[in-house]
């Protein structure tokens, strides 16, 4: 048997914590239940070590994870579940939230919450933690009376957003520490191992062949003007991220990004899920469409694509659905407009938009690995070609000394 350690709340909403050996979580979850207990948490217990113990950053201790949100949500939506009223549901997570910052979030809205305010409004008073998307489900659920099962599906949304969102950085983890050491081993060639070689044929007085002559210069540059080509990727560094803070600048570098061969589509199928995901859940979750066509231009990341909403919601509130404008708008794959009009035309368009994000979330997979299969290969011969050369200049440059004259 495992040790599993837990969390709990009674039905009069305290909490409890221990730890239980049972052959698994599901065990656990029964035996508590069988207590009386409702279980929040359930993991392996696992001892803090030097090495497993999370070392709190000082830039990153006020900043609230989308991952401590999604938690946060599904236990809310157990505990609401299961009966508990929403002031003494918040004062149990208000305890249970491992991250400092959303405890202390959570006991103000818990605050503002028994200072009569609705739970949205509390949550509206924090949009760096709690988005509008969740922040508008949140008011619907509460004017329909149907708050738990809101909860479900925001813990649904943020689940396959976090999950998306994480296979993506995954992803690209590898290529990233391959360029990182690309960019070491180019560097240490350049800045160390070419100039030590020149130095030799230097005191020797052996005149260097043409390969080498040209590394030695390339070398030279990196060596004598290293400070200059850090200064000039410094200054473009800071001329990009100026630009992209003002809304032209931004705008251009987002469209700029879609033309892009091969990154450029990635992006739009990572906007396109995100849209329908989101346009999706709120219009299931009972939002007006108008409102939430708002609501979606603000959460999507790249402006090129959230340029053409207002131009769509326009066409709504003249009556044109919303079909015909998104085709008007051409950022839309042929795909999902032929679901979203099947979808309008049924009456069932959230759940044509649901679908089509399930569809462009495996399509973003696909295009993804397909971009790592085609990046990995041609880094690694980048990478071959560039250390290949110096040594072979490095052989030929050896290999000459035996043509000159004792």
């Amino acid at each position: 048997m495992a040790a599993y350690s837990y969390r709990a709340a009674t039905q009069e909403g305290k909490l409890v914590a221990g730890s239980m050996e049972a052959p698994d979580s599901g065990t656990v979850s029964l035996r508590l239940q069988e207590m009386g207990l409702l279980p929040i948490r359930v993991g392996a217990a696992a001892q803090k070590t030097l090495f497993t113990r999370e070392i709190a950053l000082p830039w990153k201790r006020k900043r609230v994870r989308q991952k401590d949100l999604l938690v946060f949500t599904h236990e809310l939506h157990t505990l609401v579940r299961s009966g508990i009223p929403l002031d003494r549901s918040l004062a149990v997570l208000g305890k249970l939230a491992e991250s400092a910052a959303l405890a202390e979030v959570i006991q103000n809205v818990l605050k503002a919450v028994k200072e009569g305010k609705s739970f949205s409004e509390a949550l509206g008073q924090y949009p760096e933690v709690f988005p509008k998307v969740y922040v508008n489900m949140v008011h619907a659920g509460e004017i329909g009376g149907v708050l738990e099962e809101i909860l479900g599906r925001l813990t649904a949304f943020l689940e396959t957003s976090e999950n998306l969102r994480s296979y993506v950085f995954g992803a690209l983890i590898y290529p990233a520490l391959l360029s990182f050491v690309a960019v070491v081993s180019v560097s240490i060639m350049m800045f160390f191992v070419v100039p030590k070689f020149v130095g030799v044929f230097h005191d020797i007085g052996v005149p260097m062949p043409l390969p080498m002559t040209i590394l030695q210069n390339v070398s030279g540059v990196f060596t004598g003007y290293w400070w200059l080509v850090a200064g000039v990727v410094f200054l473009v560094a800071i001329y990009l991220r100026r630009m992209r803070n003002t809304p032209e600048g931004r705008l251009q570098w987002d469209r700029w990004l879609l033309r892009l061969p091969l990154w450029g589509p990635v992006v739009r199928k990572v906007e396109v899920a995100r849209f329908s995901r989101t346009l999706g859940t709120l219009l299931h979750s009972g939002v007006p469409l108008l409102q939430g066509m708002t609501i979606v231009r603000e959460i999507l990341s790249n402006q090129g694509i959230a340029t053409t909403i207002e131009p769509i919601r326009n066409g709504i509130k003249k009556g044109e659905g919303i079909a015909q404008p998104m085709k008007h708008s051409g950022v839309f794959p042929p795909l999902a407009m032929h679901l979203i009009e099947v979808g309008e035309e049924s009456g069932k368009l959230d759940t044509m938009l649901i679908q089509v994000a399930e569809v462009y979330d495996t399509e973003v997979r696909n295009a993804v690995k397909n971009l790592i299969a085609f990046f990995e290969p041609a880094l690694i011969l980048l990478m071959g070609i560039i250390i290949g050369t110096v040594v072979v200049s490095m052989l030929m440059a050896i290999f000459s000394i035996n043509d000159v004259p004792l």
